[in-house]
């Protein structure tokens, strides 16, 4: 309930009133500080808590799936009810022909908020910080959070999923995402590498395209080549090159 004044229409939280617009169900607001209105449901509350919870220090939210599912069944629906003296699971059967039949899809329980990758390619979610692919970095995105999992999008595109994780201070990285970070760094060295090789001479462009006439693979003679430079110096690695011409050898192990 977002406001409640007396006689006015409540003013409803509008992702429960979706909710229960989807699910077929009226919301039944109590009034203002009259918790006894709603007795019925507080036992309920106060039953779980005692005889489910009582205590329990769970690891993961979805262990209380199978955990609630299990206890339900051996528990809570085969005991006597204290008001109705008959057991739950009897009366269920007797009842569900009369009940509405669930949506076909579940609710989308997902809350959106509008997020920045930071230049590291992570996005911040109660103080864990989760991968995106490293191209969207310092990006715009919007985040939608579930209590299993989080979900990363960019426009309508889905870039990143992650199981939700309730530690602290966690770093979790999908490791497909800095690949394309990883394959630019390369590219740039590999780009910084052959500038240096085209440097080394006059013919040096010309030496590159017999390497790659001869079906070699060039990028390797050129990294062999720039080395050598490093050791050798650059004059005697240019003759060795003008003298491939002549010879017709082109390859680092003649150079």
């Amino acid at each position: 309930m977002l406001r409640r004044i007396i006689g006015a229409v409540p003013v409803f939280n509008p992702k429960y009133l979706d909710f229960a617009n989807h699910y077929g169900f009226t919301i039944a607001p109590c009034g203002v500080g009259k918790g006894n209105e709603k007795g019925r449901v507080e036992n309920g509350v106060g039953y779980v808590k005692k005889n489910l919870l009582a205590g329990l220090d769970l690891p993961q939210f979805d262990a209380m799936a199978n955990l609630s599912t299990h206890w339900l069944d051996t528990v809570a629906n085969v005991r006597t009810h204290g008001e109705t003296r008959r057991k739950p699971v009897e009366m269920f059967e007797e009842e569900k022909a009369s009940l509405l039949s669930l949506p076909p899809h579940p609710y989308d329980v997902g809350t959106i908020t509008q997020v920045r990758a930071s230049t590291q390619f992570r996005v911040s979610v109660d103080s864990n910080h989760y991968s995106v692919p490293a191209e969207y970095a310092g990006g715009g995105l919007t985040l939608k959070t579930y209590p299993e999992r989080i979900c990363i999008y960019h426009k309508d595109k889905l870039i990143a999923r992650h199981a939700r994780s309730y530690d602290r201070n966690k770093d979790i990285e999908d490791p497909d995402h800095p690949k394309e970070l990883i394959a630019q760094r390369k590219k740039a060295r590999d780009q910084k590498i052959f500038m240096r090789f085209l440097s080394l001479c006059p013919k040096a462009q010309d030496y590159y395209r017999e390497l790659e006439k001869r079906r070699m693979n060039p990028h390797h003679h050129v990294q062999k080549i720039v080395a050598l430079s490093e050791i050798y110096g650059v004059d005697p690695v240019a003759r060795a090159m003008e003298d491939a011409f002549f010879f017709q050898a082109f390859s680092c192990e003649y150079t």
